[in-house]
């Protein structure tokens, strides 16, 4: 694939590549590299704490993330597998990048342990009770073709229901 970082911009629901699931990255090559520095552009930008390379329109199993809490450092997760859930559900809103002005309660496992790929081909693991591993299970639902509106209750999709009947209208020019 030869991809132009610098022209990727963040996909808007409804995209749809945003309902699609991503392939593992078999190799990190310096496509890989670029595309993740400017998915971090991007979040940052957009005042986001987390991107999955479909929002960008890539179907590959990639997101960065900065939950922006305890001096975090950006991260790049390649390929990442969660496991492990631990504790009863717990509700917090979230919104979404690809899906502004949207907002609602979802519920997740309040820790979850993650396995990746970084940027030198080293895999890590790591495990999060905080809003990062809300984060990872978000991003990790994009790869898989999930939004959080998928994951909406009742109230907050009657809550959204305009604002998803304007994204849908826009969209419709893609």
């Amino acid at each position: 694939m030869n991809v132009q970082p610098q022209s990727l911009s963040i996909l808007r629901y409804p995209h749809p590549i945003l309902l699609k699931t991503s392939r593992p990255i078999e190799e990190i090559t310096p496509e890989v590299r670029a595309v993740a520095a400017r998915m971090l552009e991007l979040m940052r930008e957009a005042r986001g704490v987390g991107l999955a390379a479909p929002q960008v329109g890539l179907l590959w199993r990639l997101f960065v993330a900065n939950s922006g809490q305890d001096d975090e450092p950006d991260r790049v997760y390649i390929n990442p597998v969660l496991r492990q859930p631990e504790g009863g559900l717990e509700c917090r809103e979230e919104g979404c990048l690809s899906m502004p002005d949207v907002l609602g309660d979802v519920w997740r496992p309040p820790t979850i342990t993650i396995d990746a790929t970084d940027l030198e081909g080293q895999r890590f693991t790591l495990c999060n009770s905080d809003l990062l591993a809300r984060v990872w299970q978000h991003e990790c639902d994009h790869l898989d073709g999930r939004l959080i509106i998928h994951r909406f209750g009742q109230m907050a999709r009657l809550a959204n229901r305009r604002v998803l009947k304007e994204l849908e209208r826009s969209g419709t020019r893609l």
